[in-house]
């Protein structure tokens, strides 16, 4: 019997899940029995009708977690590795247990040449996996660390796995192209006949065969050992891409064409294939298909993440070759900034600062050659340069030591300003504010020092401040549009909407012309839900201006609150295409509607664009490291995560909240770093202490986490927070009795439903969820009546106890409240199967379905009591999906295997039966081995 489980639920309309429930289940009958005549041709080899069948799925249930594995797999199968990596990911979106497909899709990957991106991808890391995962993972890896020029690393990977299993060919193979990169031959040779002697008859041990006296440059027995591989396994893609080589380099012109035109049907986005064929198609005097294949070259490269390429001197080149035959020159400038980044601080930094400001680009110039003279202080050309971006912009890093120089000669308001601008533009926003501060108040009319000076209290969230800055602004400077401009910024920041909408009508009775003012105004207008008013300004202004990034972003937002979904991203995207090189609003803004949307794939493509827009911005970095998170790339987001707390100033919420994703990212160590940073600034700031708090209890300091605790609470006595963090530090050290007590102030002085949740779970955890914790739960409910989150613990509780009836009123009380609550919906599908009720409980598992489809738990109770209420398709799906989301859990593999049996796949149902009684202490132990006694 399924478990109860707890998920955070998404709001969606009841009525609309009752009248989405019955043609969604036909859907996913029809998907269902799609993919099991798939599975059968699949099975028989007929790739083709299986990847039909499966297509046909998809239009029918494209979330169906074992179709998309299937698919990815018959299309690894032909070679089709970029639609097949399509699927894998697909399938990891949509919640599948990484073991599923960690293997195929670390293949798919290398056969596209991503070799970096097999070590960055969370769930390709063997740590974890079963060993008959493991293996095969392993040589994957090792071959794309020796593609990568990392030697030893790919030779420890191939002895790792071979010591798993010492008696297969897998190692050996992996071993010849490494030894042949060290261009120790005999040692490739060795490991060539080993493979051989446990596999003869295997094309890939052939073709490493050949491939030692292609390296020699013996090319006449290297194409028949290639013929013979090839005679072993005719689609053996590296095997026909060296036989073409070899011709073409023995002007076998014709001989390579033919070859090819056959490999380019097996595989037509290969882009050494492509390239080949670009090339021979020079050789015959045919520019347009020459240049044909070029494009298609880049089209398959440049989608890559620059990370990547700047591994594989290979891919640059063959790209680079390609944009300049296509004459895209400048295109070349992301493979100048990746070499860049190879050899920092080297005269090529120069060049690359000469590229930025011919764009112009010259904030991104003046932080490289910042850098570079750093490194030679002494460089003539440089400080020309630099002395030249100056006078251009006037604020930069070297501004700040320019101005401190200044001031010490002379305290003069206009120097205050230009130290206080460059300390902000450096991220040291605390001196800022003193410095623009100073130079205020001694001189106002240094208006860019109060422009300065209102936009940081705005950021720092003091509206009033700001909004005392900007009345003294327009005082001094009545006739200054942008000083009224600023003023109707910080009222409407105050919610004083009212003199924000006079501030802005002030500034455009002084100029008619000015946009901003308008888009204030329009700004006021969806605010206050007047929304033809909005859409008439915005329109005027679109009018005049079709490419303005801030009339396009503007639009997004009048979409987004009118609930025009299409618009929001149509805008949104017009506006990133609009906006200069490094005004990023736009791009930050469709990454975090993407994400809202639950578009995580399409979000990570946009953080790329993002980065490589600003690649040493913090908040691009932080944005793309969110991106990362939410396609489950934990490794990723650690590596962008330190860069960004590395360059990030000294601001302690903005490093609070890399701290907080470098948790999420499980990155203990980076948020450390990143805390102790926040910490050296304010010592006393309280979200940063919290946070430093539980990470010194998880990386197992609870000294220094009971004192900083102890500060949090002697900074915040009334909140509950001091509290909780000094029961986390008893829980650590198995003192319950503190734990519980602490648990029990911290809901006194903060009476919340998190409060009551974390000391029942404490009463729970002495009491096993008895009378003193339900008594909790209904004394809260008495003056707490719509509290969802306590109905939900208090039927948890009961159920525990086993008290199902009381349980099923607990959580219609919740679902009174919340009729979508999915946690709630699940877990009283799971009391109706306890009752007897499988139609009720499969109804409910539905409607759960409807709101959150990726959890393998609620599938699992789903797919369970359609089984239980009779619905053979519907619960063979669904239990299949759960499999795949959660092969180590042998409850749902015992569910499935049920579900099989009843199906007739007796032998599939052995299968799941054996791996769920590996385990003896899931809850249905007894009827698994049951049925296992019926279908030996």
């Amino acid at each position: 019997m399924s478990s109860f489980r707890r998920r955070t639920a998404a709001a969606f309309a009841t009525t609309v899940l009752v009248m989405l429930t019955g043609p969604a289940l036909a859907d996913s009958v029809k998907a269902s029995r799609y993919y099991e005549d798939a599975l059968k041709r699949f099975e028989q080899r007929d790739v083709d009708g299986a990847i039909l069948q499966l297509k046909n799925a998809l239009q029918q249930d494209a979330r169906m977690l074992s179709v998309h594995v299937l698919l990815g797999k018959a299309l690894l199968s032909r070679s089709e590795a970029a639609a097949a990596e399509i699927e894998f990911n697909e399938a990891l979106q949509l919640g599948i247990n990484r073991a599923e497909v960690a293997v195929p899709l670390a293949q798919a990957l290398v056969a596209q040449g991503k070799q970096a991106e097999v070590f960055k991808l969370a769930a390709l890391s063997p740590d974890g996996l079963p060993d008959t995962i493991r293996q095969p993972l392993l040589l994957v890896r090792a071959g794309a660390a020796s593609d990568l020029g990392d030697t030893a690393r790919a030779q420890a990977l191939i002895d790792d796995a071979r010591a798993l299993n010492p008696n297969t060919a897998e190692s050996w193979l992996a071993e010849v192209p490494l030894r042949l990169r060290l261009r120790q031959f005999d040692a490739a040779r060795v490991a060539a006949e080993r493979a051989l002697k446990l596999a003869p008859s295997s094309a890939e041990a052939l073709y490493q065969w050949a491939s030692i006296a292609h390296v020699q440059a013996r090319l006449e027995e290297a194409l028949q050992g290639y013929d013979r591989a090839l005679a072993a396994d005719g689609r053996h893609l590296e095997a026909q891409l060296a036989r073409i080589g070899i011709l073409v380099d023995l002007g076998r012109n014709d001989d390579a064409q033919t070859v090819l035109q056959r490999l380019l049907k097996q595989a037509p986005t290969e882009p050494r294939a492509l390239y080949l064929n670009a090339v021979l198609a020079e050789r015959r005097g045919d520019g347009l298909a020459a240049k044909a294949s070029l494009k298609a070259v880049t089209s398959q490269l440049d989608p890559v993440p620059i990370d990547f390429i700047r591994y594989r001197p290979q891919a640059l080149m063959l790209n680079g070759l390609a944009h300049y035959g296509l004459g895209e020159l400048q295109k070349a400038k992301p493979y100048l900034e990746s070499a860049q980044r190879q050899q920092p601080n080297s005269p090529l930094s120069k060049l690359l600062a000469q590229v930025y400001a011919a764009e112009p680009n010259l904030e991104r110039a003046g932080e490289v050659l910042e850098a570079y003279l750093k490194a030679f202080p002494g460089d003539a050309q440089a400080l020309v340069m630099m002395a030249s971006l100056q006078m251009a912009q006037g604020r930069h890093a070297r501004a700040t030591a320019l101005m401190q120089d200044a001031l010490r000669g002379r305290d003069a308001p206009e120097f205050h300003t230009a130290l206080g601008l460059s300390l902000m533009r450096g991220g040291q926003l605390g001196g800022a504010v003193d410095e623009l501060e100073k130079a205020f108040q001694r001189d106002q009319k240094q208006s860019y020092a109060g422009m300065a000076l209102a936009t940081l209290h705005l950021r720092n969230r003091q509206p009033a401040k700001a909004v005392a800055v900007g009345e003294r602004l327009v005082k001094q400077q009545p006739a200054n549009p942008a000083a009224w401009m600023m003023l109707g910024v910080a009222r409407r920041a105050a919610n004083d909407l009212g003199g924000a909408r006079l501030a802005f009508q002030q500034a455009l009775q002084l100029d008619a012309s000015l946009v901003e003012p308008q888009l204030g105004l329009a700004r006021l207008d969806i605010a206050q839900r007047q929304w033809e008013a909005a859409q008439q300004r915005l329109d005027a202004l679109l009018k005049a201006d079709e490419r303005n990034p801030d009339v396009l972003y503007e639009l997004a937002l009048l979409g987004e609150a009118r609930g025009q979904t299409a618009e929001v991203r149509r805008w949104l995207e017009k506006a990133v295409e609009a906006s200069p090189p490094r005004q990023t609003r736009a791009d930050q803004a469709l990454v975090a509607w993407l994400m809202r949307q639950d578009q995580a794939g399409a979000a990570l493509e946009a953080a790329k664009r993002l980065l490589a827009k600003t690649p040493d911005d913090v908040q691009a970095m932080t944005t793309y490291a969110r991106a990362q998170l939410a396609n489950r790339d934990a490794t990723g987001a650690r590596s962008t995560l330190n860069g960004a707390a590395r360059r990030s100033g000294f601001e302690p919420q903005a490093l609070v909240d890399i701290a907080t994703l470098q948790l999420a990212a499980n990155d203990l160590t980076g948020a450390a770093y990143s805390l102790d940073k926040a910490l050296s600034a304010a010592p006393q700031h309280i979200p940063a202490l919290a946070l430093s708090s539980s990470v010194s209890l998880r990386q197992g300091n609870a000294t220094l986490a009971e004192k900083q605790a102890r500060q949090v609470l002697q900074l915040q006595p009334g909140r509950a927070s001091g509290h909780t963090l000094l029961a986390d530090v008893a829980q650590s050290r198995n003192q319950s009795a503190q734990a519980l007590e602490s648990l029990r102030k911290a809901h006194e002085v903060e009476p919340t439903s998190g409060s009551l949740l974390a000391l029942m779970r404490a009463m729970s955890a002495q009491d096993g969820a008895g009378k003193a914790t339900q008594d909790l739960a209904e004394r809260w409910l008495k003056t707490h009546p719509n509290d969802v989150v306590a109905w939900k613990a208090l039927g948890d509780a009961q159920a525990r106890a086993a008290n199902f009836g009381a349980a099923r009123r607990s959580y219609d009380g919740a679902l009174k409240l919340r009729p979508s609550d999915v946690e709630a919906l699940n877990n009283q599908a799971n009391v109706l199967i306890r009752l007897g009720d499988a139609p009720g409980a499969a109804a409910l598992g539905d409607r759960a379905l409807a709101v959150d489809s990726r959890n393998a738990l609620v599938i699992d109770t789903a797919g369970w009591a359609h089984h239980l209420a009779g619905n053979r398709d519907r619960a063979l799906q669904l239990l299949r999906d759960a499999r795949l989301r959660e092969p180590a859990n042998p409850e749902i593999r015992y569910h499935l295997a049920a579900a099989l049996a009843q199906a007739g796949r007796k032998a599939e149902a052995r299968e799941e039966l054996d791996a769920a009684l590996r385990s003896t202490s899931f809850e249905s132990h007894k009827e698994a081995l049951a049925l296992s006694q019926t279908l030996r």
